[in-house]
């Protein structure tokens, strides 16, 4: 298993938390096996079609089907690969469908309300940045706390992000995040007063890098007090990020290259606009509605 770890690692390039899953799911389909005395290698399509029929007799919500399909697929490819097995008994499995949902976002003006939130304490100070590092970037949280000094250009404004499966983008920043951002940093220096750090850009008051955790809890609790109803979390923004981005008029391309995105069907989930927008815009451009 350690050299389907390694393949899922370094030739697919998949993220940790997506290794260790597959790592179960695979485990969990290598049980089947046993409890139904089938060596993998003889594994056909029926007994495929048996292992979905099995997932889904266990009630398990359509993601972790869909997430344990993928687990097993890339595991077939992986014997292929290795000459262990010369046909593939996925290849005429179909992944179940997944319903897509629309992300949720938060509006301009509760945006506006968060970064304009009147911070006193330095962990407000730095959940202020935090929330406009999210909205100008649409960074995911582990990019955010992995962030480090050296992967912030302020003068150019842009910052290098490292994605899933290690992959590193240039995403731009706007002036108003860098003021932000400068000011968390001379604040950051000053908490330390002179002692060493991580060097990461966001850090806790021991001087180590912050867990995702406590973005989570500061972001929350900040959102609280800015009068949010809604609760706040990370991802809320990334997607407040890519839909302001695109009913703002960004290409769609764009933006799955600033949300690291392999694939621009998942980046098209957010061209959902509001539909007074799309009125407005309608009623703004149609060559009949300015008669």
């Amino acid at each position: 298993m350690t050299e389907f770890k390694n393949f899922l690692s370094f030739e697919r390039q998949l993220s940790k938390n997506t290794v260790a899953a597959y790592m179960r799911d695979v485990k969990e389909f290598l049980d089947f096996c046993l409890q139904t005395n089938t060596a993998p290698a003889a594994a056909t399509t029926d007994f495929m079609d048996e292992f979905i029929y099995y997932l889904k007799n266990k009630k398990l919500s359509p993601k972790s089907v869909f997430r344990k399909t993928e687990a097993v697929k890339n595991y077939f490819k992986f014997l292929i690969i290795g000459g262990e097995i010369k046909q593939d008994p996925c290849r005429f499995l179909a992944s179940p469908k997944l319903t897509q949902k629309i992300p949720r976002q938060l509006s301009k003006e509760e945006v506006n309300r968060l970064l304009t939130f009147p911070a006193q304490s330095f962990t407000e100070h730095r959940t202020v940045a935090i929330l406009e590092m999210f909205y100008a970037t649409g960074l995911r949280v582990s990019e955010l706390t992995r962030l480090r000094l050296e992967n912030v250009n302020l003068t150019d404004r842009w910052v290098l992000a490292y994605g899933k499966g290690a992959k590193q983008r240039i995403v731009p920043i706007h002036e108003n995040a860098v003021k932000t951002l400068e000011k968390y940093l001379v604040l950051r220096e000053r908490e330390l007063r002179g002692e060493s750090a991580a060097s990461e850009i966001f850090i806790n008051r021991g001087g180590g890098k912050l867990s995702r955790i406590t973005v989570w809890k500061d972001i929350s609790e900040l959102g609280k007090l800015a009068g949010i109803e809604r609760p706040l979390y990370p991802h809320l923004l990334r997607h407040t990020f890519a839909t302001h981005m695109l009913t703002g008029g960004a290409d769609l391309r764009s933006v799955q290259e600033m949300l690291g995105h392999a694939n621009l069907q998942t980046t098209q989930i957010y061209t959902h606009l509001d539909v007074a927008d799309l009125k407005e815009k309608h009623k703004k451009f149609h060559p009949r509605s300015k008669n």
